[in-house]
């Protein structure tokens, strides 16, 4: 195994923009997850892809990386120990992780006048996954960076958690959204005096099979870009860009703060 040299306090990297650091990405088989892990190809970057179905998306993702600078890591972030075994597998591989990226998320519709069994399955899917698998990622990566000098968390969360989601079958996954991203200010604010640095990143629509699903009860894909005011979706290299500058540790005080990214469709 390699060992894993500590994380850059800023300035230039000597040859990419994430020459040295480690980074976990979670969800990294499909959508910004993929786009993001992608992006990280040419950064200098050791990078460590999670996918759960999907591992011939995961491998896609990491197909431009430099031989042995990639880990493929399989998880089921529905199951109680899935968020655990991630983290060991990863951190086993790797030595250091400076950068976790919490982007795997799950979106089960369930209307208010569901069958109760209906209603509880769906929820809990969207709690375990959203939030308990992200809250113990989070454990996880606070205590190693406490332990090691630092690093950044960058948690991908959504305006549903802020605005409530645009249709009432989504309130599973509004409310577990807002319950992580409630959970990493918290560490920013707990932690930034220990160099633990903690991000948010609220898109609104991006373009994605997951926002394809949304879409469909609203009316279908037009229906939705008629709603946004660029009249476009957000691409999903926009927020592989905005993940790869946060990783890189020179936006210290930015720490704590939600960026949208949503072409204006919201603003607060």
């Amino acid at each position: 195994m390699d060992s894993a040299p500590a994380p850059s306090t800023g300035g230039s990297f000597p040859s990419g923009e994430l020459a040295g650091r480690t980074v976990l990405v979670t969800g990294a088989s499909s959508g910004i997850g993929q786009a993001i892990v992608k992006r990280l190809a040419h950064t200098g970057a050791r990078v460590i892809a999670h996918y759960n179905s999907q591992p011939d998306g995961a491998r896609a993702a990491v197909a431009d990386h430099p031989h042995g600078s990639t880990h493929l890591v399989g998880a089921d972030l529905s199951t109680p120990r899935g968020a655990a075994s991630l983290w060991t597998d990863a951190l086993a591989w790797a030595g250091r992780i400076d950068v976790a990226v919490l982007n795997a998320a799950v979106m089960p519709k369930v209307d208010f006048d569901a069958p109760d069994e209906e209603w509880d399955a769906a929820l809990d899917l969207a709690l375990q996954v959203n939030t308990r698998s992200q809250l113990t990622l989070l454990r996880r990566a606070v205590g190693h960076f406490l332990d090691n000098g630092g690093g950044s968390i960058v948690g991908l969360s959504s305006w549903a958690a802020q605005r409530g989601a645009g249709h009432a079958n989504l309130v599973g996954y509004s409310a577990s959204k807002a319950a992580t991203a409630a959970a990493i200010k918290t560490v920013a604010r707990s932690y930034g005096d220990r160099g633990v640095l903690a991000y948010l990143i609220a898109p609104g629509v991006v373009d994605t099979g997951m926002s394809a699903s949304a879409g469909a009860d609203r009316g279908g894909r037009q229906a939705v870009l008629d709603t946004l005011t660029m009249g476009e979706m957000v691409p999903p290299s926009e927020i592989a860009e905005l993940v790869t500058l946060l990783a890189g540790g020179r936006t210290r005080h930015l720490s704590g703060a939600t960026i949208d990214v949503n072409g204006a469709s919201y603003i607060r």
